[in-house]
């Protein structure tokens, strides 16, 4: 689970369906952070993925590396990829897509687009391969807002299978679990600045 350590963070990869960090209930209390600081005491939370969601996640070490790390992610100088498998065949090789985004409270947690109130979101979007009736995507979240791809490429016509929150009953139920994986991150050391860069392939 643990791909990198050093004196300054850590990089985990999380299985799909694990929290991130603790749910309020009690059955979502066993998550990635828990168990990473079994093994690494000091992991301190810099971002999160969703809990159906799998990939990289970066876990700081000490309050200095993490107000380092939050801050790149604040700034945009993170490089976050991630590779999904969507409903649809895409017309084009590439684009992007940018819709606000903003909470929909009656339906929480569902995000929404939202083009009066929303906060400014923007997806790049890659394709990688094409299948009949369903295309392999590399996305490239350019803002970090709640459940941004899911809703994005929802909105688009090309919901994500498996996703039981922005797909319909058919695309939902045409996988196992949501097909979405954050396959690579990009950034620099909090502590000397060296170029790091880490991948993990999609398990589907």
């Amino acid at each position: 689970m643990i791909l990198h350590l050093d004196d300054a963070l850590i990089v985990a990869d999380k299985p799909a369906g694990l929290p991130t960090v603790p749910g309020r209930p009690v059955e979502l209390h066993d998550c990635l952070w828990h168990r990473v600081r079994g093994s690494v005491p000091d992991a301190l939370v810099v971002h999160r993925l969703d809990m159906a969601t799998s990939g990289l996640v970066l876990f700081a070490r000490g309050i200095e590396a993490q107000r380092r790390l939050g801050r790149a992610f604040a700034q945009r100088d993170v490089g976050k990829t991630y590779v999904a498998v969507v409903s649809g065949e895409l017309a084009d090789q590439a684009g992007e897509i940018d819709l606000p985004l903003a909470a929909d409270w009656p339906n929480r947690p569902r995000q929404k687009v939202d083009r009066d109130t929303g906060k400014p979101s923007l997806t790049r979007w890659r394709v990688l391969v094409r299948e009949p009736g369903r295309t392999r995507l590399a996305l490239e979240p350019l803002t970090g807002r709640s459940h941004q791809l899911r809703v994005h490429l929802a909105a688009i016509g090309h919901p994500i299978l498996g996703d039981t929150l922005y797909a319909d009953e058919h695309t939902a139920a045409a996988a196992p679990r949501l097909l979405l994986h954050a396959s690579a991150l990009a950034f620099a050391h909090p502590l000397d600045t060296r170029p790091m860069r880490f991948e993990s392939a999609p398990p589907f």
